[in-house]
């Protein structure tokens, strides 16, 4: 049954339990493991965070606004949630675990590793990188022998290149500030996901990176509302 019939779930069986990932849109996603409720980037445009389940851990990717929103987070969030941030975003908030790019913990028995996430083209008019190199984090999380990557604001940089052993990976396609298909296709094509989401998509057709990755049997590509 699914328990945010308002949204699509995806059903994953693990060695540790059931793995649901419910696609609240954009950036933000839900899943719930071994009985916890995981919360990835809220973001209050695209669900009432007031009506959903509290919190056991939230990931924070970076700051801005649309993947840090402090209202969404509060109306999840308890004393007991956990929540996994990069530095900028403790500035912000208090009681939060700072994870810096590479770092691993363990939270509520959940190895949880930052992967770092910034732009290599796509810059704004200054020069300035939209997500500049040691800020923003990526997150992989092993869910049971499951490992799961939530890749966050990034381009195809060569450490997501370097990754091994990923069986689910949500990739942003949202141009200008991350990724175009072929840098998405790229990327799959090297680290080579099991089921790979492209997500926080915005305008861009995802039909295109399925139509790149058809002769890639190995990566099976997921479409889910996640513009």
């Amino acid at each position: 049954m699914n328990s945010y019939p308002q949204f699509e779930t995806d059903i994953f069986p693990t060695s540790g339990g059931k793995l649901s990932i419910t696609f609240l849109g954009h950036g933000s996603l839900v899943m719930d493991f071994n009985g916890m409720k995981i919360y990835v980037d809220p973001f209050g445009k695209v669900a009432n965070y007031s009506s959903l389940p509290q919190a056991d851990i939230v990931l924070v990717t970076h700051e801005h606004f649309d993947h840090f929103d402090l209202q969404a987070l509060t109306n999840i969030r308890t004393e007991q949630s956990s929540l996994v941030l990069t530095e900028n975003c403790a500035q912000q908030v208090k009681g939060g675990i700072v994870l810096r790019n590479g770092e691993e913990k363990i939270v509520r028995g959940i190895p949880i590793t930052s992967v770092p996430a910034y732009n290599l083209v796509n810059k704004r008019p200054g020069g300035e990188p939209f997500h500049p190199k040691g800020i923003g984090n990526g997150y992989i999380l092993t869910l049971g022998r499951i490992r799961l990557y939530v890749a966050g604001d990034t381009e195809n940089i060569p450490e997501m290149k370097e990754l091994k052993n990923i069986d689910i990976a949500f990739l942003p396609m949202n141009l200008p500030y991350t990724m175009t298909p072929e840098m998405v296709a790229d990327a799959a094509k090297t680290f080579r996901p099991r089921v790979l989401y492209p997500y926080h998509y915005g305008d861009t057709d995802p039909q295109k990176l399925v139509k790149l990755l058809k002769n890639e049997s190995s990566i099976e590509v997921r479409i889910r509302k996640m513009a």
